[in-house]
Parts: C-alpha cells; sequence; structure tokens
C-alpha cells in the first residue's frame, strides 16, 4: 500500500474526483461523518508532522468547508441524534462535522471560520476543560518532554523503565509505551508523573516551554478553560465528551473506564446547563476502545458514541462505534473527496473489509 498510495494521491483521485466519479459514490446514501483535531494557529511555526499532523491550516479548513457546502449537506449535530433515536429522515448526502480534544484554538481559529461558512460541528471536550487554568493534553506534554530532553539516561522507575534517550524514532517509541502505561494509572499519578518527567529531562515548566511561550504556541497546545468552553457553547455549536482525562480506555480497569465516561458527561452538563448525549473515545483507533468501552458507553448515559476510522458514506454506523473520516493536514482535496465519498474505504478492498468486520465482531459492534 506504501507504493500505491502516492499513485492514488495524486493520480487515481484526482482523476476521479474530477470526473464526478466520487462523487457518484457518495450517492450510496446514509451519512458521512468527519473528524477535525483543531486549526494550525497563525503564528504557530509546526517543526514536527508527527506531532502537528491532526491540525489543518486555516486555508485547508476553510476550502474543505466551502467544497462540502457546495456538493454536500451538512446537518447540525441534533438532527443526526433524531435520525439515529427517533428514524428521523436526513437529506441525501448528509454530512456531520465533529472535532476532538478541545484545544484552545477550536475557540480562536476554527470557530471564525465556522461562523463565516454558516455550518455547525460536534465538538468533543474533556474535563479538562472544566477548570480556569489553562492546561495541556497530558501526553502531549509528555512528548514534547521526551523529544526536547539532551540524549542520554532516563529511569521511570515507577513503570519499570530504564533506557536511553537516542534518535527520535527510539524517543516515539518510548512515549506511546509510556502513554499505554500512564492510562492504566490514575490521572492524579499520571499527571505527577509527567511533572516529574519534566525534572528528569531537565526541562522548564509548561508556561515556560519553548512551543507554548508565545500566543500561537498557547493556542496549540493549550485546552479551552471553562470560560473559554461556555463561549464555544454559547456560540451555538453541540458539546459531546471526550472522558475527563483522555486515557486509552482499553489500558483502563472497568471502573476506571466507567468513571472517565460518567464524570465527563455529569462535568459538562454541569457546567453548561445542557445535555450532553454524545460521546469520542480518547484516540479512536481499534487499539484505544474495547467491546467493554462499546457497552460502558451507553452505560454511562450517552446515546451515541464514535471511533475514529472507517468513516465515509456507505459505512455501516452502530450507534455506539459511528466511523468516522480521520482529516489529517496531509490530506489534499481530492484525497478528502476520496474518503469523505467512502471510496477510500471501498478501494481498501474485499480482504480488508472482512478484517474490519472481524474487529467489528470482536468489539461487540453491530448496525
Amino acid at each position: 500500500m506504501r507504493l500505491i498510495s502516492p499513485l492514488l494521491k495524486h493520480m487515481v483521485y484526482p482523476l476521479l474526483s474530477g470526473s464526478g466519479f466520487l462523487h457518484h459514490v457518495a450517492g450510496r446514501g446514509g451519512l458521512s461523518v468527519l473528524t477535525y483535531h483543531g486549526v494550525l494557529p497563525e503564528g504557530y511555526q509546526s517543526s514536527d508532522s508527527f506531532l502537528d499532523g491532526n491540525l489543518v491550516s486555516a486555508k485547508s479548513f476553510r476550502q474543505q468547508l466551502r467544497w462540502l457546502r457546495t456538493h454536500y449537506r451538512v446537518v447540525p449535530p441534533e438532527d443526526v441524534l433524531a435520525w439515529l433515536k427517533q428514524g428521523a429522515e436526513l437529506p441525501p448526502r448528509s454530512v456531520l462535522l465533529t472535532c476532538d480534544d478541545g484545544l484552545l484554538n477550536t475557540l480562536t481559529d476554527m470557530l471564525p471560520i465556522l461562523r463565516e461558512e454558516g455550518l455547525p460541528c460536534l465538538f468533543f471536550i474533556t474535563g479538562m476543560s472544566a477548570g480556569e487554568v489553562p492546561r495541556m493534553l497530558w501526553y502531549e506534554e509528555l512528548y514534547l518532554s521526551l523529544v526536547s530532553a539532551r540524549s542520554g539516561p532516563v529511569s521511570f522507575e515507577s513503570l519499570g523503565i530504564q533506557t536511553d534517550l537516542g534518535a527520535l524514532p527510539q524517543r516515539r517509541s518510548l512515549w506511546w509505551e509510556l502513554v499505554r502505561k500512564l492510562s492504566q494509572r490514575e490521572p492524579r499519578e499520571r499527571d505527577s508523573f509527567v511533572q516529574n518527567a519534566r525534572v528528569q529531562c531537565r526541562l522548564a515548566e509548561v508556561g515556560e516551554d519553548a512551543r507554548t511561550s508565545d500566543d500561537g504556541g498557547r493556542r496549540r497546545f493549550f485546552l479551552l478553560t471553562r470560560t473559554q468552553l461556555k463561549q464555544l457553547a454559547a456560540s451555538g455549536m453541540c458539546i459531546g465528551a471526550h472522558t475527563m482525562s483522555h486515557p486509552l480506555l482499553s489500558q483502563q480497569r472497568v471502573e476506571s473506564a466507567l468513571m472517565e465516561m460518567q464524570e465527563s458527561r455529569r462535568t459538562l452538563e454541569n457546567l453548561l446547563g445542557k445535555r450532553v448525549w454524545a460521546f469520542a473515545y480518547p484516540f479512536g483507533d481499534p487499539s484505544s476502545f474495547t467491546s467493554r468501552d462499546i457497552q460502558l458507553a451507553e452505560l454511562a448515559g450517552f446515546q451515541c458514541a464514535f471511533r475514529n476510522f472507517g468513516g465515509g458514506f456507505g459505512a455501516r454506523l452502530p450507534h455506539f462505534a459511528i466511523p468516522r473520516v480521520h482529516v489529517s493536514a496531509e490530506m489534499g482535496p481530492a484525497e478528502f473527496e476520496a474518503h469523505v465519498s467512502g471510496f477510500h474505504q471501498l478501494l481498501r478492498g474485499r480482504a480488508k473489509a472482512e478484517q474490519d468486520l472481524a474487529m467489528m465482531v470482536s468489539l461487540g459492534i453491530s448496525a
């Protein structure tokens, strides 16, 4: 697939898009759900595509919204809920916009574009936005610590890890191992570990970090505060829950996973005075949640839940594992249409479709 991918991106998808074929494929009906993670703020200079690849440029975001508005029908989240729960009809070629994590740039850089284009979006927010002190996602803070530290030995005795910090790929591998292990810990213990890691890596406090020392960096890395979240909700955007602290749910005990879901819903409802009916699994890939977590999402009081893969028109839409198209920074216009239309997923072939079906069965997912 690596060998054919450039051919698809730069030749096949543009040809099919220009011919109108992809728009025809999308006519199979259903719903296409897209997920963003924010917009790269003006003034922020990205130097790590691994870190920033989930965020799109303001120019690309505006172009994608205008294209969707021209060729599809971007529908309000509440209409999708009525469709799922009450059997209400959706217009042909309906698209739902969603955005995960609740970074500050969703308010400062993303919302203005949505309002200019007159389009709604469902934002999934963590419980970390319930306070007034600006915070970062713990796993991004940990990543910055590891990649910024000098080469040399590090020891994380509480997790049984002793190693040397070497080349960037090795640091990224260590980072993901730590994310998996720390997801098993309680949030306070996890936060304490991240702060101790900064000390061991001989780095400054978060507010003094080079990447968060200016306005662009703060909008890139900091989460919404309580006041800012209220501003986002007051703009007419819909708010969903994304757990309290964004762990890998698959690594947690059942009690902890349920608490992460329930408390995030209750916290946001108390803060906003509105029902929070939608949930998005943190990370959202097949390894990040299990059939147990699908059951817990319903038990936690949500009406539906979203994963972060397998999206596009024609996809099955189980209420507690709704697939989404993950929009990335590297996705060009034709590739974007191929994903939205469902053709990219279709092109993966019967063998891959059977693997996906087996995965869905193992997760307990049904249409």
